[in-house]
């Protein structure tokens, strides 16, 4: 396996592991109080927006030459990077 499809393996997984991050991130919104619930919504949201950029940096990296994917690669650990902060500071916000 070459090393390229072993980082799309790994990016992949990790955005399987943000999309249940999210989902457990708006179980507990569903259940705040109705003052915390809207700024919860908006961290999530935000989120979401994050995910959704990565995974178009996924997908531009799946379709990309051997040669240019190093490039794709750069942006794609820049977005994993954003959304891993996204989500500690969400946290952070509902403790």
């Amino acid at each position: 396996m070459s090393k390229r499809d072993e980082y799309l393996q790994k990016f992949k997984a990790k955005l399987d592991e943000w999309n249940a991050e999210i989902d457990r991130m708006q179980a507990r919104a569903d259940q705040a109080r109705a003052d915390l619930k809207v700024d919860y919504e908006h961290q999530i949201e935000a989120l979401r927006k994050q995910r959704d950029e990565a995974r178009e940096r996924f997908r531009e990296m799946e379709q990309a030459s051997e040669h240019a994917w190093e490039d794709f690669r750069g942006r794609a650990d820049k977005a994993w990077k954003e959304f891993e902060d996204g989500i500690r500071k969400a946290w952070s916000a509902f403790k």
